[in-house]
């Protein structure tokens, strides 16, 4: 809750946890049928050889479905990391540390995923 001077100044959520709160739902309504082919495709593929399941990965549908569910995913899981460390951690430097600890793995998890499916997907 802003008062008026901070309305002015625009020191206020300039809504800002608005946003905030649309992309976590977009993500997660992403993430429904990501989810489930990803589910789909593991048991479609259990017991297949290696040479099978990176057969299947090079296929350029599955990789860019593979691709939207990791990029989904990392996304939904910095706002909600975002979301617990803003909320429960009250020491400024311990709050800022984490902060960035979480971006810096959302966007680990995100390049390395990626840079996985494109070696296969490309055959590297």
């Amino acid at each position: 809750m802003a008062t008026p001077l901070k309305r002015v100044r625009g020191l206020g959520a300039a809504r800002h946890g608005t946003e905030t709160f649309w992309r976590q739902r977009l993500t997660a309504v992403a993430n429904v049928p990501l989810v489930i082919f990803l589910i789909w495709f593991v048991v479609s593929h259990a017991g297949a050889s290696y040479d099978s399941v990176r057969q299947s990965l090079s296929n350029p549908m599955v990789a860019v479905l593979m691709l939207a569910l990791i990029w989904s995913s990392a996304i939904h899981m910095r706002i909600g990391l975002r979301e617990i460390i803003e909320d429960y951690l009250h020491n400024k430097l311990c709050k800022t540390s984490s902060l960035m600890l979480a971006t810096f793995f959302a966007a680990g998890v995100a390049i390395a995923s990626t840079y996985a499916i494109m070696k296969i997907s490309f055959g590297g």
